[in-house]
């Protein structure tokens, strides 16, 4: 997970909670793929529709807070997201994004730099280049690192058991 992409970005505030993510009529849907189309819906009706894979969401602080529903990180990895930097998550979100592969990154600075359409470029663990500044970040720890790397827990835990 330590490889160095670069990623279109789409920019959201703070405190986006699950209910904006993927509102709660839209859990009946059968499948993370029917959800997809209304993730942000009562933020941003089009930012599904125009999200690409590979792209990136820069946020502010306290993303994921709400409901604790699984199908929030769920649906953003669904749309391709390769990952969300925020200046802060609501912790339940957070182990739910890991536990389904989806990379988080905690940075308070970024938000407030970037254009939305811009691009950055982003190596996990170490920085994010965004228009000629590097922005240091964290590195996960390797247990969390381990399940990303997998593609989220269960597949992380079926590797371990040599399954």
């Amino acid at each position: 997970m330590n490889q160095t992409f670069e990623a279109k970005i789409w920019v959201l505030g703070d405190d986006i909670d699950t209910d904006i993510i993927l509102p709660t009529e839209y859990l009946a849907l059968k499948t993370v793929d029917d959800m997809k189309p209304y993730a942000f819906s009562p933020l941003r009706p089009e930012l599904a529709g125009m999200i690409k894979p590979g792209d990136m969401i820069v946020a502010g602080k306290n993303f994921g807070c709400g409901s604790s529903r699984e199908q929030a990180p769920e649906v953003v990895k669904a749309l391709g997201i390769s990952c969300i930097v925020a200046k802060s998550y609501a912790r339940i979100f957070f182990r739910n994004a890991i536990n389904n592969g989806l990379l988080l990154i905690e940075n308070s600075e970024l938000h407030d730099a970037v254009t939305e359409g811009d691009t950055a470029k982003v190596t996990p663990g170490e920085q994010i280049e965004y228009n000629g500044k590097i922005y240091k970040i964290e590195s996960l720890p390797d247990n969390l690192m381990e399940i990303l790397d997998a593609g989220g827990l269960v597949n992380a835990m079926r590797k371990k058991n040599g399954l």
